[in-house]
């Protein structure tokens, strides 16, 4: 397995033999391995809620020189980066099958608490007003984040006109999307760890062509925040195997909002006027289920007439 797992290694052997104090300070390293390293011992302390000198006292119990020494082990285990097997065992290792689903849910709870607690609300009000003015906006997320950008896009696509959801196969297709992009668009590029090279290309292009780029990720030291003068900061500390991105989509709920409350005339109008074609054309008569009282309704028929007709 190498170096990167070694201080790792040293958490799980000693584990065991720690006082109270110290297994807090290794439960918390193996949540959130990469913001520790980051951290004085003091800061450290506070963030786990244990003195200073007991932190440096579980550096020289893992067999370390000193913090330092310690403090240099975790940047090297954030720079080599877990795999998702390593991270999920990190992370799950030590919880029964019946602890995860609320260890998961508490988890995403925390996050969007954080992230409620830490977002820019200058930020985001820019973010609302930039969106408005737009004359173009594109909206780009790949792989994990891919479902972000299309929900975003979806309800965008009611609230304002020219909304293009970024189609991400290759960067030449990206290229060819944005190749009409100016100064008076707008691009909002979601991206959590792991970054997206493509994604931050896509901004840096935007960027050269004077388009404002607005950034959903989970720090100001993400890479996709060389490019944008608006940044929306949503928790995700990726732990497992799943990217969490609950509190991400939590604040792509907020700008729709937003937005929508700044726009109720137009959204009502195009609401309206989406009723009406529905209608007209039976997009929903064979797709949509309807409870009336008791009776679920398909296609303007209760399930129950058919089930008379059936017994006929």
């Amino acid at each position: 397995m190498g170096s990167k797992n070694e201080l790792l290694k040293k958490i799980d052997d000693g584990y065991p033999k720690f006082s109270k104090g110290q297994k807090k300070l290794a439960d918390y390293i193996r949540k959130a391995y990469d913001k520790a390293a980051f951290l004085t011992a003091a800061k450290m302390g506070e963030e786990v809620g244990v003195s200073e000198s007991t932190v440096v006292r579980f550096a020289t119990a893992l067999g370390y020189e000193g913090y330092p020494e310690f403090q240099k082990a975790l940047g090297e285990l954030v720079r080599t980066k877990l795999n998702s097997i390593q991270r999920m065992e990190v992370t799950y290792g030590r919880i029964s099958q019946g602890e995860i689903l609320a260890s998961v849910l508490q988890s995403d709870i925390e996050k969007i608490k954080l992230t409620m607690e830490t977002l820019d609300h200058d930020a985001f009000e820019m973010a609302v007003d930039t969106i408005l003015k737009a004359k173009r906006i594109y909206v780009i997320g790949i792989r994990s984040c891919s479902p972000l950008a299309s929900f975003l896009s979806f309800y965008l696509n009611l609230i304002c006109e020219n909304v293009t959801v970024v189609n991400t196969n290759s960067s030449s297709e990206i290229f060819e999307q944005l190749i009409r992009i100016s100064e008076k668009d707008v691009i909002i590029g979601i991206s959590f760890p792991r970054y997206s090279m493509r994604t931050l290309k896509a901004l840096e292009f935007a960027s050269n062509r004077k388009a404002t780029v607005i950034t959903l990720t989970d720090s100001i030291h993400s890479p996709m925040t060389l490019y944008s003068s608006c940044n929306l900061i949503a928790r995700s500390d990726m732990a497992s195997i799943v990217d969490s991105l609950v509190a991400p989509l939590s604040v792509v709920n907020a700008l729709v909002v937003a937005l929508c409350m700044k726009k109720q005339k137009e959204v009502i109008t195009t609401l309206e006027t989406l009723e009406e074609i529905w209608d007209e054309y039976q997009v929903y008569s064979k797709d949509e289920l309807n409870m009336v009282g008791d009776t679920m309704e398909l296609s303007g028929t209760s399930v129950r007439e058919n089930e008379d007709k059936e017994d006929e």
